[in-house]
Protein backbone atom coordinates (compact mmCIF):
# COMPACT_ATOMS: atom_id res chain seq x y z
CA UNK A 1 0.00 0.00 0.00
CA UNK A 2 1.15 3.92 -0.36
CA UNK A 3 2.29 5.90 2.85
CA UNK A 4 3.20 9.34 3.49
CA UNK A 5 6.60 8.57 2.75
CA UNK A 6 6.77 7.41 -1.04
CA UNK A 7 8.25 3.49 -0.28
CA UNK A 8 5.09 1.57 -0.81
CA UNK A 9 4.66 -0.98 -3.70
CA UNK A 10 2.25 1.34 -4.92
CA UNK A 11 2.71 5.25 -6.77
CA UNK A 12 0.35 7.61 -6.36
CA UNK A 13 -1.84 7.20 -9.37
CA UNK A 14 -1.94 3.22 -8.54
CA UNK A 15 -3.35 4.13 -5.15
CA UNK A 16 -5.74 7.06 -6.23
CA UNK A 17 -7.26 4.44 -9.01
CA UNK A 18 -8.06 1.38 -6.35
CA UNK A 19 -8.88 3.74 -4.02
CA UNK A 20 -11.78 5.48 -6.38
CA UNK A 21 -12.92 2.16 -7.31
CA UNK A 22 -13.22 0.80 -2.88
CA UNK A 23 -14.59 4.19 -2.27
CA UNK A 24 -17.39 3.21 -4.90
CA UNK A 25 -18.12 -0.23 -3.92
CA UNK A 26 -18.11 0.93 -0.30
CA UNK A 27 -20.20 3.47 -0.73
CA UNK A 28 -22.88 0.82 -2.67
CA UNK A 29 -22.49 -0.99 0.88
CA UNK A 30 -23.69 1.73 2.53
CA UNK A 31 -26.63 2.86 0.66
CA UNK A 32 -27.95 -1.17 0.77
CA UNK A 33 -27.16 -1.00 4.34
CA UNK A 34 -24.30 -3.91 4.70
CA UNK A 35 -22.56 -1.08 6.31
CA UNK A 36 -23.28 1.87 8.44
CA UNK A 37 -20.66 4.31 6.67
CA UNK A 38 -18.12 4.42 4.90
CA UNK A 39 -14.67 3.53 6.19
CA UNK A 40 -12.49 4.30 2.99
CA UNK A 41 -12.72 8.10 3.74
CA UNK A 42 -10.76 8.63 6.36
CA UNK A 43 -8.13 7.39 4.58
CA UNK A 44 -5.31 9.70 3.74
CA UNK A 45 -4.33 9.93 -0.18
CA UNK A 46 -1.26 10.76 -1.58
CA UNK A 47 -1.31 14.18 -3.53
CA UNK A 48 0.18 13.41 -7.44
CA UNK A 49 3.00 14.24 -8.57
CA UNK A 50 3.11 17.80 -10.56
CA UNK A 51 5.25 17.24 -13.68
CA UNK A 52 5.83 18.87 -16.29
CA UNK A 53 3.51 18.97 -19.62
CA UNK A 54 6.17 16.94 -22.27
CA UNK A 55 6.11 19.23 -25.36
CA UNK A 56 7.71 19.33 -28.81
CA UNK A 57 10.56 21.32 -30.16
CA UNK A 58 9.56 23.94 -33.17
CA UNK A 59 11.54 21.51 -35.48
CA UNK A 60 9.84 18.86 -34.25
CA UNK A 61 6.35 20.40 -34.58
CA UNK A 62 7.22 21.45 -37.93
CA UNK A 63 8.04 18.23 -39.54
CA UNK A 64 5.10 16.84 -37.74
CA UNK A 65 3.29 19.18 -40.16
CA UNK A 66 5.69 18.23 -43.06
CA UNK A 67 5.09 14.81 -42.91
CA UNK A 68 1.03 15.02 -42.84
CA UNK A 69 1.54 16.82 -46.15
CA UNK A 70 4.05 15.54 -47.94
CA UNK A 71 3.56 11.49 -46.59
CA UNK A 72 2.55 9.26 -49.77
CA UNK A 73 -1.19 8.87 -49.81
CA UNK A 74 -3.89 7.35 -51.98
CA UNK A 75 -5.60 10.44 -52.49
CA UNK A 76 -4.38 13.94 -52.27
CA UNK A 77 -7.31 15.37 -50.10
CA UNK A 78 -5.43 12.97 -47.13
CA UNK A 79 -2.83 15.28 -47.38
CA UNK A 80 -4.80 18.54 -47.01
CA UNK A 81 -6.69 17.13 -44.39
CA UNK A 82 -4.10 15.85 -42.49
CA UNK A 83 -2.31 18.94 -42.55
CA UNK A 84 -5.44 20.94 -41.10
CA UNK A 85 -6.17 18.44 -38.33
CA UNK A 86 -2.69 18.55 -36.95
CA UNK A 87 -2.04 22.48 -37.10
CA UNK A 88 -5.38 23.53 -35.65
CA UNK A 89 -3.60 21.84 -32.57
CA UNK A 90 -0.52 23.16 -33.15
CA UNK A 91 -2.02 26.47 -34.05
CA UNK A 92 -4.74 26.77 -32.06
CA UNK A 93 -4.84 24.07 -29.05
CA UNK A 94 -7.49 22.08 -29.68
CA UNK A 95 -7.66 18.76 -28.23
CA UNK A 96 -8.48 15.70 -30.13
CA UNK A 97 -12.37 15.23 -29.37
CA UNK A 98 -12.80 19.10 -29.74
CA UNK A 99 -10.64 18.82 -33.13
CA UNK A 100 -13.18 16.02 -34.39
CA UNK A 101 -16.34 17.94 -33.25
CA UNK A 102 -15.76 20.68 -34.86
CA UNK A 103 -18.49 22.21 -37.47
CA UNK A 104 -18.38 23.92 -40.44
CA UNK A 105 -20.35 27.00 -38.40
CA UNK A 106 -17.85 26.70 -36.00
CA UNK A 107 -15.10 27.80 -38.21
CA UNK A 108 -15.25 31.26 -39.15
CA UNK A 109 -12.74 32.12 -41.71
CA UNK A 110 -14.05 35.77 -42.57
CA UNK A 111 -14.25 36.55 -39.07
CA UNK A 112 -10.85 34.23 -38.40
CA UNK A 113 -12.23 32.86 -35.03
CA UNK A 114 -12.72 28.49 -34.34
CA UNK A 115 -15.66 28.44 -32.10
CA UNK A 116 -15.20 25.31 -29.66
CA UNK A 117 -18.33 24.79 -28.42
CA UNK A 118 -19.01 22.53 -24.89
CA UNK A 119 -15.46 21.79 -24.49
CA UNK A 120 -13.64 20.15 -21.60
CA UNK A 121 -16.01 21.11 -18.65
CA UNK A 122 -19.05 21.87 -20.99
CA UNK A 123 -17.56 25.27 -21.26
CA UNK A 124 -17.60 26.96 -24.93
CA UNK A 125 -14.10 29.34 -25.83
CA UNK A 126 -13.18 31.33 -29.14
CA UNK A 127 -10.02 31.20 -30.62
CA UNK A 128 -8.47 33.51 -33.58
CA UNK A 129 -7.14 31.92 -36.24
CA UNK A 130 -3.39 32.66 -37.58
CA UNK A 131 -2.62 33.56 -40.68
CA UNK A 132 -0.35 30.16 -41.05
CA UNK A 133 -3.77 27.99 -40.16
CA UNK A 134 -5.56 30.14 -42.37
CA UNK A 135 -3.95 28.85 -45.62
CA UNK A 136 -3.54 25.48 -44.39
CA UNK A 137 -7.64 25.41 -43.78
CA UNK A 138 -8.29 27.45 -47.18
CA UNK A 139 -6.38 24.94 -49.25
CA UNK A 140 -8.26 22.18 -47.49
CA UNK A 141 -11.98 23.62 -47.74
CA UNK A 142 -10.98 24.13 -51.45
CA UNK A 143 -9.90 20.12 -52.36
CA UNK A 144 -13.06 19.71 -49.40
CA UNK A 145 -15.57 21.66 -52.10
CA UNK A 146 -13.94 19.86 -55.09
CA UNK A 147 -14.80 16.28 -54.01
CA UNK A 148 -18.46 17.61 -52.75
CA UNK A 149 -18.40 16.87 -49.61
CA UNK A 150 -21.05 18.76 -47.69
CA UNK A 151 -21.10 16.84 -44.03
CA UNK A 152 -21.85 19.40 -41.43
CA UNK A 153 -18.77 18.40 -39.68
CA UNK A 154 -15.27 20.50 -40.46
CA UNK A 155 -12.97 16.99 -40.88
CA UNK A 156 -14.52 14.28 -42.65
CA UNK A 157 -13.26 10.63 -43.71
CA UNK A 158 -12.04 10.33 -47.00
CA UNK A 159 -14.50 8.14 -48.26
CA UNK A 160 -18.21 9.30 -48.16
CA UNK A 161 -19.44 12.31 -46.43
CA UNK A 162 -18.58 11.15 -42.56
CA UNK A 163 -17.29 12.60 -39.61
CA UNK A 164 -13.79 12.03 -39.04
CA UNK A 165 -13.23 9.32 -36.04
CA UNK A 166 -10.91 9.00 -33.48
CA UNK A 167 -9.98 5.60 -34.43
CA UNK A 168 -9.05 7.18 -37.92
CA UNK A 169 -7.10 10.30 -36.14
CA UNK A 170 -5.26 7.49 -34.42
CA UNK A 171 -4.16 5.39 -37.27
CA UNK A 172 -2.96 8.70 -39.15
CA UNK A 173 -0.84 9.65 -35.67
CA UNK A 174 0.95 6.42 -35.01
CA UNK A 175 1.75 6.62 -39.59
CA UNK A 176 3.08 9.94 -39.31
CA UNK A 177 5.04 9.01 -35.70
CA UNK A 178 6.59 6.29 -37.36
CA UNK A 179 7.32 7.86 -40.47
CA UNK A 180 9.14 11.26 -38.90
CA UNK A 181 10.53 9.73 -36.04
CA UNK A 182 8.80 12.16 -33.64
CA UNK A 183 7.38 11.04 -30.48
CA UNK A 184 3.78 13.06 -29.90
CA UNK A 185 0.64 12.64 -29.21
CA UNK A 186 -2.68 14.91 -30.25
CA UNK A 187 -2.64 15.95 -26.00
CA UNK A 188 1.39 17.11 -26.67
CA UNK A 189 0.78 18.93 -29.75
CA UNK A 190 -1.64 21.21 -27.49
CA UNK A 191 1.05 20.91 -24.57
CA UNK A 192 3.11 22.47 -27.35
CA UNK A 193 1.21 24.97 -28.62
CA UNK A 194 0.99 26.42 -24.99
CA UNK A 195 4.47 26.53 -24.14
CA UNK A 196 5.02 28.14 -27.56
CA UNK A 197 2.53 30.91 -27.33
CA UNK A 198 4.49 31.96 -23.95
CA UNK A 199 7.65 32.16 -25.70
CA UNK A 200 6.13 33.91 -28.59
CA UNK A 201 5.27 36.68 -25.97
CA UNK A 202 1.55 35.61 -25.39
CA UNK A 203 0.23 37.04 -21.55
CA UNK A 204 -1.16 34.01 -19.29
CA UNK A 205 -4.57 35.54 -19.17
CA UNK A 206 -5.03 35.48 -23.00
CA UNK A 207 -3.36 31.87 -23.30
CA UNK A 208 -5.61 30.09 -20.36
CA UNK A 209 -8.65 31.87 -22.16
CA UNK A 210 -7.76 30.11 -25.67
CA UNK A 211 -6.96 27.07 -23.64
CA UNK A 212 -10.20 26.52 -22.03
CA UNK A 213 -8.88 26.67 -18.68
CA UNK A 214 -11.48 27.53 -15.86
CA UNK A 215 -8.28 28.22 -13.19
CA UNK A 216 -5.39 30.20 -14.52
CA UNK A 217 -3.53 27.89 -11.81
CA UNK A 218 -3.49 25.08 -14.65
CA UNK A 219 -2.30 27.33 -17.21
CA UNK A 220 0.83 28.49 -15.37
CA UNK A 221 2.62 25.14 -15.22
CA UNK A 222 3.53 26.37 -19.00
CA UNK A 223 5.53 28.94 -17.50
CA UNK A 224 7.75 26.42 -16.40
CA UNK A 225 7.90 24.45 -19.32
CA UNK A 226 8.69 27.66 -21.28
CA UNK A 227 12.80 27.31 -21.10
CA UNK A 228 13.24 29.67 -23.53
CA UNK A 229 10.63 32.27 -22.02
CA UNK A 230 12.82 31.57 -18.62
CA UNK A 231 16.40 31.94 -20.51
CA UNK A 232 14.78 35.80 -21.68
CA UNK A 233 13.52 36.34 -18.32
CA UNK A 234 17.21 35.99 -17.00
CA UNK A 235 18.80 38.14 -19.20
CA UNK A 236 17.19 40.48 -17.01
CA UNK A 237 19.25 40.41 -14.28
CA UNK A 238 20.38 43.51 -13.12
CA UNK A 239 24.13 42.27 -12.87
CA UNK A 240 24.19 41.37 -16.44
Amino acid sequence: MYNKRGNGSWGPETFLNQYKGIKLFLKWCVNKGYLEENPIVSIEKPKLPKRLPKRLTQQDSLMVLEYAFNMKTAYRFERYRNRAIFAVMLYAGLRANEVLSLKMGDVDMVNGIISVMRGKGGKDRIIPISPKLSGYFVEYLEDRSRLKKDSASFFVSLRGDDPLKYRALTRIVKRIKEKSGVDFTPHRLRHTFATLMLEGGCDLFSLQKMLGHSDIKTTTIYLSASVGMLQKQILKHPLG
